[in-house]
């Protein structure tokens, strides 16, 4: 389960967030990639836009289910 309190620190702000036991394996990107980005230096992904309609939050949750770490959270603030 991913943990809040280690969020990656360019997440945007909102519910979704990946912490930082990311393990960059390009999962999730292909089930989100409009809301989940590479960091610059390729080390770990972040959100980089929150869902807002059904289908972006259907992405996001399949991202979420994908993540073979559970570097992904939906308890974000």
């Amino acid at each position: 389960m991913a943990d809040k309190s280690i969020k990656q620190p360019e997440n945007v702000p909102g519910k979704y967030y990946v912490d930082q036991t990311c393990v960059p394996c390009n999962d999730c990107i292909k089930e989100a990639p409009n809301l989940l980005q590479y960091s610059a230096d390729e080390s770990h992904i972040f959100v980089k836009k929150q869902p807002t309609n059904q289908n972006e939050e259907k992405q996001a949750k399949a991202a979420m289910a994908m993540c073979p770490v559970d570097a992904i959270g939906d308890d974000g603030e």
